[in-house]
């Protein structure tokens, strides 16, 4: 496995905490070198006891114990391993997210530990992971849907003209299967409309986006397809709109992204004043902002251990699709998970169900019941991956569950028994 370079001893600091830490990086670094000799050295109770040296470390670091600190970091590095189970990976990223933590944002070493990948990694990482694991899939394709039905109902009315406004759009891998379908459904001579208004993170990525699904949509000549991108905070009065077309809202992992509460608010009263015939919300399944750093530690520890033991059902422990989808994809929101506070920007705040659910109505809005169709869909997925996965599932969908919840206003993946997101619709009231 390929490991980042040495650290240069030009790089140490003069003060005590940055010196002991730099003594403890050095470790990391040896650690690191041996992975490839350490495979497979969890034996039962490693986990458990990993769990323990992770929150003594968390507790030692949120109440800036320096020396506490290093001790429970060097034994906790003694003992993970990037190319080892689950556990002692996932281990490993949140040890990484703790050192982080004791850095000042300026220190060259707070660099080194949060390095973000290069686009071109954090694409292979995403787009692999989209492929091998039903989580991506099943947010966009119960999104995608419920904006179907929406658009059947209002088709007598819409002249078969469908706009979506994505408010997250990036790469756009959600809407190649809504042409499909939307192409499924008509002819040649009645030919359906589909715009999509996208928000994005740069000019170059929806640039990216425009041409694969302009691409794409060529394809389908019953169908005429249009895309305009927008930067994300651009003006609402940007959104060109038209008369008598079925308009959709995607919130797919968006208002997580968001750095205030007060942000998701102005959010919501932007898309309740658009009056969409629908809006679709999905986000991860956790808690944002619980009692104290612990209870945030322990809380996305218990996520992130699910995902990264998730990937158990579809990829073997040495695949290298794996290892890059663990450093540049999830190890990455790890460490901007812990550092949350530093890393605002660029971190994901999970919330539950029953929150997102209370901010939605108190904003004017109604859940909607998601068909039957929409869950038979799901538990397709589940399936149907199960029978091509490259490793050998346990039962007929592995881990993986589909759960109906709150009436069937909502439905969640879950890997075991916990839920990792969860799709909702909604109207105006």
């Amino acid at each position: 496995m390929k490991t980042e370079a040495p650290i240069e001893p030009a790089m140490r600091s003069n003060e005590d905490c940055e010196g002991k830490i730099f003594n403890l990086l050095q470790l990391r670094e040896e650690m690191l070198k041996l992975d490839h000799k350490r495979k497979g050295v969890a034996e039962d109770g490693k986990g458990l006891h990993l769990i323990h040296l992770l929150l003594i470390s968390a507790t030692s670091v949120d109440e800036n114990k320096l020396d506490s600190s290093i001790e429970s970091l060097s034994e906790l590095f003694q003992n993970v391993c990037l190319s080892g189970d689950s556990i002692q990976r996932v281990a490993a990223y949140f040890a990484d997210g703790l050192v982080a933590k004791l850095l000042t944002r300026k220190s060259p070493f707070y660099d080194m530990i949060m390095k973000e990948p290069t686009p071109e990694e954090e694409f292979l990482a995403f787009t692999e992971l989209y492929k091998v694991s039903p989580y991506y899939q099943f947010a966009h394709f119960t999104a995608n849907q419920a904006i179907i039905e929406a658009f059947e109902k209002e088709e007598e009315y819409n002249n078969r003209a469908l706009h979506v406004i994505d408010f997250d759009v990036s790469y756009g891998f959600q809407w190649p299967s809504l042409i499909q379908s939307l192409s499924d459904k008509t002819t040649n001579s009645n030919r359906i409309t589909l715009r999509i208004t996208a928000f994005g993170r740069s000019v170059e990525e929806l640039h990216e986006t425009e041409t694969r699904l302009v691409c794409f949509a060529k394809g389908f000549r019953n169908m005429v397809f249009e895309f305009q991108g927008l930067l994300r905070g651009s003006s609402f009065s940007n959104i060109k709109r038209r008369n008598n077309e079925t308009l959709a809202v995607n919130l797919v992992f968006h208002l997580n992204t968001l750095t205030s509460f007060s942000k998701i608010s102005d959010t919501l009263k932007s898309v309740h004043s658009l009056n969409p015939a629908i809006v679709i919300l999905v986000e991860q399944d956790g808690s944002r902002n619980p009692r104290s750093f612990l209870a945030r530690f322990m809380e996305s520890l218990h996520y992130f251990a699910a995902m990264f033991d998730s990937l158990d059902d579809c990829l073997p422990l040495d695949s290298a699709e794996r290892l890059g989808i663990e450093k540049n994809h999830l190890g990455r929101e790890i460490k901007s998970f812990i550092n949350y506070e530093k890393d605002v920007t660029n971190c994901m705040k999970h919330e539950r169900m029953e929150t997102w659910k209370g901010r939605m109505e108190g904003h004017g809005f109604e859940g909607l019941k998601l068909s039957s169709k929409s869950v038979m869909q799901a538990k397709l997925l589940l399936k149907i991956r199960s029978q091509y996965c490259p490793v050998q599932c346990d039962g007929e969908n592995g881990g993986f569950r589909v759960f109906e919840r709150d009436e069937n206003t909502a439905i969640s993946l879950g890997w075991q028994d916990r839920c990792l997101l969860t799709a909702s619709a909604w109207h105006c009231v």
